[in-house]
């Protein structure tokens, strides 16, 4: 693998580099829609002109490429390479557009492992990651359940979690997401489930929403694990035994917090989906959700925000965010990916990434 930088890198100073927000990105499975993305995305309008300097992971063959035959198949704005500043990492076989494989993992985990390495000796303030397939990593010899556990392993952290954000185009009002268990089998959820768990997700999603939203006495929505929160033990006894006084506790505990009690997975997203799209309804929302588990937490951010969705890992000592959503790789190449999540995800990078130098 060699690393190379862009042989025309956009001018820019060290004095300037410490005083703007400094956003790693990285183009995912080069096989898939990453790129396309990422170009689209670097020339939209609500990103230019921003207090921020941009560099780009990937490889300048296949970011050239993709520059190429976007031209000749979109009819959006696309940022020219030329003008960017990439980081040039060569892979050694070739890659085709829709065929996520080993070439196309090793590619992509490569990418991804240098961007972190940049920004872990300080070089960045936040990495904004394009989607990679977990198949084609597993292919290249990289067991990893996704980028996430890539990120906090390097970044020797134990505690971390997948925060999912997404501001809505009606209210404002904006949607966090926290999933208790991520990328596990079904069958494995309530194993997994244990009162030292819940209990350091609600603290990660405390401290998160403090020091990386601002927000110092959160309202907190908590999911029931089983139908109807276990319908007194009818139906489950995980709600009643340990997650209702686990609850009881922190709220001891952390009298600043408000807490709900265990409501059901049914009909805990209908006060959310009313915050999202009734602008009179906006104070039925809370703060942040806490989701116990994948689908029970992401079917209704999707449901809801698909198109605005923002992945941000929280606990890692940067900033990283990504697009909710694949690497589709059956429209590679065509120049009809949607680049909305990534834009979204840069603009919180950004975000976040000032708060966290105190702008």
């Amino acid at each position: 693998m060699n690393i190379l930088r862009n042989p025309h890198p956009s001018s820019r100073s060290k004095s300037q580099s410490h005083s703007r927000a400094r956003i790693a990105l990285t183009i995912g499975d080069p096989a898939g829609i990453g790129t396309e993305i990422i170009l689209k995305s670097l020339a939209d309008r609500t990103l230019l002109g921003l207090d921020v300097e941009f560099t780009v992971f990937g490889d300048c063959r296949y970011i050239g490429d993709g520059y190429n035959l976007l031209t000749n198949h979109s009819n959006v704005p696309i940022s020219n390479p030329d003008s960017l500043d990439i980081v040039d990492i060569r892979t050694d076989e070739d890659i085709a557009l829709g065929i996520g494989n080993r070439a196309s993992g090793a590619a992509s985990f490569a990418y991804l492992d240098a961007a972190i390495a940049a920004t872990l000796e300080g070089n960045f303030d936040a990495i904004v990651t394009a989607p990679i397939a977990k198949s084609a990593w597993k292919q290249a010899g990289h067991d990893y359940a996704g980028q996430t556990e890539l990120l906090a392993e390097r970044s020797q952290v134990d505690d971390f979690g997948m925060l999912f954000v997404g501001k809505s185009p009606h209210t404002d009002w904006v949607l966090r997401t926290l999933l208790a268990t991520v990328h596990i089998p079904l069958s494995e959820v309530t194993t997994q489930l244990t009162p030292e768990l819940i209990e350091q997700k609600l603290e990660l999603l405390r401290r998160s929403l403090l020091q990386d939203f601002g927000i110092a006495n959160p309202r907190i929505a908590i999911s029931g694990i089983n139908p109807h929160s276990g319908e007194q033990g009818q139906l489950g006894r995980e709600e009643r035994d340990w997650l209702q006084p686990l609850i009881e506790r922190y709220r001891q505990l952390h009298p600043n917090v408000q807490l709900t009690n265990p409501i059901p997975p049914d009909t805990m997203w209908i006060n959310p989906a009313r915050a999202w799209s009734d602008r009179d309804r906006v104070q039925l929302g809370h703060d942040a959700y806490l989701a116990m588990y994948h689908d029970q937490g992401l079917i209704p951010v999707k449901l809801l925000a698909f198109d605005r969705a923002v992945n941000t890992t929280i606990g890692l000592p940067f900033v990283r965010t990504s697009p909710d959503h694949g690497t589709a790789f059956d429209i590679a190449g065509k120049g009809i990916a949607d680049p909305a999540s990534t834009i979204e995800a840069i603009k919180l990078a950004i975000e976040l990434a000032k708060i966290r130098q105190g702008d």
